[in-house]
């Protein structure tokens, strides 16, 4: 079963659902009920066409809960055609459906937590932690919103704003989490570059390439992370670096700065270096300063700590660290560099082993617990 297949279709097939007719709450509950029982046939009976498959059965589990609810009998002439036999049609619904589910009756928050999960496929879990909330409190927001706009009609699509910050999400999931959702979000990103004449936009397209630019070379052969100080900088995609220098430059020049825009200038300022030790720290720490300003996010604060700490001296990095909440992710890991940089061995491995303990992926949670062992044993011998 490719379970990346499933995930790639999902978005297409329920697009075509509420094309037809189907509020989207109820679309989303038959086009998993498909999901699931393509894991049960498709082993032993995969279909040549998988998303026609994909869109009968969806549609027929969405006519079967259709007209057993007393309330929507007067749809039911409108809805009982089922699909025409054969292929379904090879059109890319994915972006749209993207706009849709940023209805202007949901809050954004509420649209890209919508959005993550029924189009991106992202688990309650996964969202949660990228908004540095509990799991409950996401499932109850995700909830809200599915019963908002629950039969309402969706022909308002949202704004461009909400929809930057899904892509951005799903990247970063895609990027560093459980599902290979990143080249997706490139792709998206590219569509809606082409559509749209916004500097935003351009400023995500340029961020994602650069950082993509450098997957390869972040993690080892056994799967273990690399730390950017640590990557092989002949592995980065120098293609795909220019590619989003120039998007960025081009997106800079028109004096509309954003929060994309300004993370892409950090990451561009990475990707110029050398080499670790010619990285323009001073110049990172200004982009921080107008990133901080343009968003406010403790996410930022902690960045731009590391930042100081390079640019100034790891005891400048540490006073910026303090003002910070030790509850944000990766602040235990940040203390831990910042201690070891300062000569402070002791502290930086029980701070190291703190945030093994704390880490969100399996991935990280090894790389630090490596790193505790590494000044525990240099503290032994």
């Amino acid at each position: 079963m490719d379970e990346l297949l499933l995930r790639s279709l999902t978005p297409s097939v329920l697009a075509v659902l509420v094309r037809r007719g189907a509020d989207f709450a109820a679309a989303e509950d038959a086009v998993q009920d498909a999901l699931v029982e393509a894991v049960r046939v498709w082993p032993r009976d995969a279909p040549r066409d998988p998303k026609g498959w994909l869109v009968t059965v969806a549609w027929r589990r969405f006519l079967d809960a259709t007209r057993a609810d007393a309330s929507r009998r007067r749809r039911e002439d409108r809805l009982d055609e089922e699909p025409a036999p054969g292929p379904a049609p090879a059109v890319d619904d994915t972006l749209q459906l993207y706009f849709l589910c940023a209805h202007p009756s949901l809050t954004p928050s509420s649209a890209v937590a919508l959005t993550l999960r029924a189009v991106g496929g992202l688990t309650t879990r996964q969202i949660a932690r990228a908004y540095l909330v509990p799991e409950a409190t996401m499932a109850q927001r995700i909830s809200r919103a599915k019963r908002t706009v629950s039969g309402v009609r969706f022909d308002r699509p949202g704004d461009v704003s909400t929809v930057l910050r899904v892509l951005y999400l799903v990247f970063n999931e895609g990027y560093s989490g459980d599902v290979d959702l990143a080249a997706e979000a490139i792709r998206l990103t590219r569509q809606l570059a082409d559509a749209i004449d916004h500097p935003e936009v351009a400023g995500l397209l340029a961020l994602m390439l650069l950082h993509h630019a450098r997957r390869v070379s972040r993690t080892a052969a056994d799967g273990s992370l690399v730390p950017l100080a640590e990557q092989d900088r002949g592995l980065w995609d120098t293609g795909m670096i220019a590619e989003g220098v120039e998007i960025l430059q081009a997106a800079l020049a028109r004096d509309r700065l954003g929060e994309f825009q300004a993370q892409a200038a950090v990451a561009a300022l990475h990707a110029d270096a050398p080499s670790a030790g010619e990285t323009d720290w001073v110049q990172i720490v200004e982009w921080y300063d107008e990133l901080a300003g343009l968003t406010d996010s403790p996410v930022v604060r902690l960045n731009r700590a590391v930042a100081v700490g390079e640019a100034d001296g790891p005891r400048a990095g540490l006073a910026e660290l303090a003002a910070l909440s030790d509850a944000l992710p990766r602040h235990t890991a940040v203390a831990a560099y910042l201690h070891e940089r300062d000569g402070d061995l002791p502290t930086a491995a029980r701070l190291y082993a703190e945030a093994a303990h704390k880490a969100s992926t399996l991935a990280e949670r090894d790389h630090l617990t490596r790193q505790a062992a590494r000044l525990n044993a240099g503290l032994r011998s």
